[in-house]
């Protein structure tokens, strides 16, 4: 009895999960090649809204996140509301930390409207090909690194170049209980591969 509550209660958190994330446009890619976890990626140019992030802050409490929720929430000049998106994606260190969400695609860059507070840029992501890996868990430093670490010694294994320091994009809102969250950590790499 215990045993099949459990597997309910699993199997309705992961269809949950699914059910959230299949709510949002999320960045589209096409996949070039699977090799088990690992992946690589070409994706298009991509529209999002930047803040910084303070460094050492986590998951947006240093206001970052609410920054750019309140910008597609309608803080911006035009009042405009725009359609959360996934994933969350983070990048860069220390000072040059960084929180981003992606403009669902049919806003053309040129229509998105200006931030009116706070420290926010509205930029294209130029295309590329990325390799990715999906992990899941908590946000958390070491869970990062050992992912990128994974990731790395993957690439240098299929002789891939590293083009970019990491990119972490998070799919899932912070109440999804963490082994059922979609994270990824993508680096790019040249498009001939």
């Amino acid at each position: 009895m215990v045993g099949a509550l459990i597997v309910g209660f699993i199997g309705a958190a992961l269809g949950g999960c699914q059910a959230i994330r299949a709510g949002y446009e999320s960045a589209a890619y096409k996949v070039v090649r699977s090799d088990g976890k690992f992946e690589l990626r070409d994706y298009p140019v991509l529209t999002v809204v930047e803040t910084p992030m303070a460094a050492g802050s986590r998951d947006g409490d240093d206001g970052s996140f609410m920054r750019l929720f309140r910008f597609i929430s309608g803080g911006n000049e035009a009042k405009q509301k725009i359609a959360m998106t996934t994933p969350v994606f983070m990048s860069g260190t220390g000072t040059n930390a960084t929180m981003s969400f992606m403009i669902p695609a049919k806003l053309k860059t040129e229509e998105v409207p200006k931030p009116s507070g706070g420290p926010l840029t509205v930029r294209e992501l130029a295309a590329g090909r990325f390799a990715v890996l999906r992990f899941s868990g908590g946000r958390d430093a070491t869970k990062e690194a050992e992912s990128l670490a994974q990731l790395k010694t993957w690439m240098n294994t299929e002789k891939l170049s590293v083009l970019s320091s990491p990119v972490y994009a998070y799919f899932d809102p912070p109440w999804t209980p963490p082994f059922l969250r979609r994270n990824e950590v993508m680096l790019q790499t040249k498009a001939e591969n």
